[in-house]
């Protein structure tokens, strides 16, 4: 199991089928010690097993009770709760997760890098309007930007197929039981799709307002996408989305008339979690405040693509 998000399991194998798309599947054992083995593939990619053994005892206090009668299982000092483990125990295996992911995260930011891909990591709830506003970003930006795209779902490739419609190249990954995207799987995925030099790559996350803000992929940035459908409390109940993004698009404004939803409470409160947060209110049905989206992105790619020939340049003056 994934202490950090209690998805999944500590094995991830990956097939990549006909279509394109990367299937990743996992088996978990949770007994606590750890006996650490890794497989290296040639794919480069080393594919480390562990098996925990945990004997430590487990507090029997997992959990404050709150005034208000709220059983808090995310007090402790590992900020979550897994049945039968120790809160120092699960500190340790979260860190030691969360440490080979942003080594894979390295590995996939310097191929990006050195690609001059502006990479966008687009994360919200499910049905919150992200492949759509994809579709119409493709759209409304060809000729202008080249697009490509990465597509998390625990199952299908429905969402490829809609990005693959507009002409622009996408690759599913299929996480099965896994609620998000890791820096492995996309480093895998990153072998496939045409990056596009001086454009962007969009990884569309699994939708999730949990897991993924944990797991870097090597993106230059997190987008929260968040449906005006979805109430405006949504940035306090789910706090380390809102915390660990730079972005956030305020989708599905053209049904604004027909809801009781408080645009200003709703942006209030994502700057109450995160001050640094920009946020856009939009539509990607109607195209209400994409243009300013659109503006964002291609700055964005222009500088990465700078940034990518400056250091070319310094390395054949060099």
């Amino acid at each position: 199991m994934c202490t950090v998000c209690g998805c999944g399991g500590d094995h991830d194998h990956e097939h990549v089928h006909a279509d394109g798309t990367v299937h990743s599947h996992s088996h978990g054992h949770s007994h606590g010690h750890s006996h650490g083995h890794s497989h290296g593939y040639d794919h480069g990619h080393d594919h480390s097993h562990d098996h925990d053994h945990d004997h430590e005892p487990v507090h029997s206090r997992d959990h404050r009770h709150h005034a208000d009668g709220t059983l808090d299982y995310g007090a402790g000092e590992a900020g979550t709760h897994v049945p039968g483990l120790s809160q120092a125990r699960i500190v340790r295996i979260e860190r030691d997760i969360l440490a080979q992911n942003d080594a894979y995260a390295a590995e996939n930011r310097a191929r990006l890098s050195a690609a001059g891909v502006f990479a966008l990591n687009l994360v919200s709830s499910p049905g919150s309007g992200k492949t759509t506003l994809l579709v119409r970003t493709i759209a409304d930006l060809a000729g202008r930007l080249s697009v490509a795209v990465i597509e998390g779902d625990q199952q299908t490739s429905n969402d490829a197929a809609r990005i693959r419609a507009t002409g622009a190249p996408a690759v599913q990954i299929n996480t099965g039981k896994g609620c998000h995207l890791d820096a492995h799987m996309v480093g895998h995925a990153l072998e496939q799709v045409p990056l596009p030099a001086g454009g962007v790559l969009f990884v569309e996350n699994v939708g999730n307002l949990v897991c993924p803000a944990a797991f870097d992929l090597g993106e230059a940035h997190k987008v929260v996408v968040l449906s005006v459908t979805e109430g405006e409390d949504k940035p306090l109940k789910y706090p380390d989305m809102f915390a660990a993004a730079d972005l956030m698009l305020l989708n599905k404004s053209d049904l604004l008339p027909h809801l009781d939803f408080d645009v200003a409470a709703c942006i209030a409160n994502a700057l109450r979690v995160n001050p640094r947060l920009k946020t856009l209110v939009v539509s990607a049905r109607t195209g209400e405040g994409l243009s300013t989206f659109y503006a964002w992105l291609e700055a964005g790619a222009a500088m990465a693509a700078a940034t990518t020939r400056a250091g070319a340049s310094a390395a054949i003056t060099g």
